[in-house]
């Protein structure tokens, strides 16, 4: 069950919350659909039609951002939290009354949050350069915020494993500037790593990715899937986990996105890539579902560049979509893994 204490600490007023339909003025052109299927759930390969819903819809949940990242959904509370970087906030949106308010201001400048295997959020805040753990009362702690004595670059996205460990990306972009945190000169290389659930020992998984950024492992966790943003155009790479889950080995690439760009990801129980896109045409922005052999065979078209997606709703089949200024969702037919 959710803590209720964090529910009450955190929940604020609606009369704060932020206005879930306004529409800001730079997308006035979106507009939910009037006509079923959804023309923005693009069937790219005929092997995509299997997980469109013929009456389902991208419904836009609230707007107002300045970018929005690292959703993820509390099924006990029905709510899902993401990320306003710049605002330095994460926001909360209940899905039984679809209220929007501030969860927690401020965050940190948290940016990829997930649940671990307690069901207690974790969060990458660039501010501190940390990964917090958001206890059962509502506390904050410390899971890790240094390796080696050296201060982390800026966390960006995180998964859990099923053995309980925790897997983030470290790339600077967090102190590159102000905007998204504190400007800093970076410490460390660009690493991969993984906190033992038992021992809460650190370990760089792969040091080999230049600035990784989102990550998921495939639903049987044998492999893990890493986007390296420093690449140009930027890739997706693939690792095999070996040694019990607690190592990578035989990078490779993945697939290459060639026009736009992949930012977070999330994988079904089919081992689909929902993976959050844009920055290369306006005609991109939305998410691309990627198969298991690397193609794309679906696409999400949305009116806003998408950084990062979660799975939620009580039965793991709805995806909810972080998109510059906004956040939106839609049901599919099918569900995500855990651990994301």
């Amino acid at each position: 069950m959710e803590p209720q204490s964090i529910s009450r600490r955190h929940f604020v007023s609606a009369a704060s919350a932020l206005a879930a339909t306004a529409a800001a003025p730079a997308f006035a052109q979106w507009a939910p659909t009037t006509r079923y299927p959804d023309p923005s759930v693009i069937v790219l390969d005929p092997s995509f039609n299997k997980y469109r819903l013929a009456l389902a819809g991208v419904e836009r949940l609230a707007t107002g951002c300045r970018w929005s990242e690292g959703p993820v959904y509390f099924g006990d509370g029905r709510y899902l939290l993401w990320s306003d970087i710049p605002n330095n906030r994460i926001v909360r949106w209940d899905e039984e009354t679809g209220v929007v308010s501030n969860f927690r201001k401020p965050s940190g400048f948290a940016n990829g949050n997930t649940r671990d295997r307690q069901g207690r959020l974790l969060s990458c805040e660039h501010g501190q350069r940390r990964i917090s753990r958001t206890e059962y009362d509502g506390t904050v702690t410390t899971v890790i915020d240094k390796f080696d004595g050296k201060p982390l670059n800026s966390p960006n996205d995180i998964v859990c494993k099923s053995d309980g460990s925790i897997w983030f990306t470290d790339p600077p972009f967090g102190i590159l500037g102000f905007y998204e945190g504190y400007k800093a000169e970076p410490q460390l290389p660009t690493n991969v790593y993984r906190v033992d659930g038992k021992t809460g020992k650190a370990t760089v998984v792969t040091g080999e990715v230049n600035r990784p950024n989102g990550l998921a492992f495939s639903p049987d966790e044998s492999k893990l899937y890493v986007v390296e943003a420093g690449a140009n155009p930027r890739s997706m790479l693939v690792f095999d986990v070996v040694d019990g889950g607690t190592r990578l080995a035989n990078k490779r690439v993945f697939f290459s996105p060639g026009a736009g760009s992949i930012d977070g990801m999330r994988v079904d129980t089919d081992g689909n890539l929902w993976c959050g896109w844009g920055m290369g045409s306006d005609e991109l922005d939305g998410v691309m579902c990627v198969n298991p052999e690397g193609k794309i065979i679906g696409r999400i078209k949305l009116p806003e560049r998408c950084a990062n997606v979660a799975f939620g709703g009580p039965a793991r089949n709805r995806l909810f979509m972080a998109a510059s200024q906004s956040v939106y969702s839609v049901y599919l037919n099918t569900q995500g893994v855990l651990g994301g």
